[in-house]
């Protein structure tokens, strides 16, 4: 009868567990990414220790993909050196980490322009619905959600990325 009642609680203790949410949050215990690659032309993202790909991801890009971000608004991705500058777990995009697009060049190009650099540049999870085409966001680089919570884990604020064409 003992050997019965632990097997019911067993049976019953896994059920619930079963039940509980799945949190978006992951743990990561592997070597630290020290930088982001991102290849828009092959539509690829790398997360690198030093020179060894850890993780790659194909990846959206903005609607008008080629070429560097210059104005608010143009659907471009920018290219060049940038840093992840804070994670937000609140993003419409399940999970985000903010790239520090406009740099001081950026800024002084679409000055020049008498326009708006445009920010806001996120690297983040994929779309509430679906989508008929590949590039789809504002200039942002988009995942899937489940990506983006494997990324979101390894990645921390001042991490590099470079965004090439």
């Amino acid at each position: 009868m003992r050997g019965f009642g632990l097997i019911l609680f067993l049976v019953v203790a896994l059920g619930l567990a079963a039940c509980a949410p799945k949190t978006k949050f992951l743990k990561y215990r592997g070597p630290e990414v020290t930088q982001i690659q991102v290849h828009k032309s092959a539509r690829k993202m790398y997360l690198l220790h030093n020179e060894k790909v850890l993780k790659a991801y194909d990846v959206s890009l903005g609607f008008a993909p080629e070429g560097h971000k210059q104005f608010e608004g143009d659907g471009k991705t920018p290219e060049g050196a940038y840093t992840i500058s804070h994670k937000n777990p609140n993003s419409r995009f399940h999970l985000s980490l903010r790239i520090d697009y406009p740099n001081a060049n950026d800024i002084a190009f679409a000055e020049a322009q008498g326009k708006q650099p445009g920010g806001d540049i996120f690297i983040h999870g994929g779309p509430r619905r679906p989508m008929s085409v590949r590039d789809w966001t504002e200039g942002c680089i988009a995942l899937t959600d489940k990506e983006m919570e494997v990324v979101y884990s390894m990645v921390n604020p001042g991490t590099p990325i470079y965004i090439l064409p």
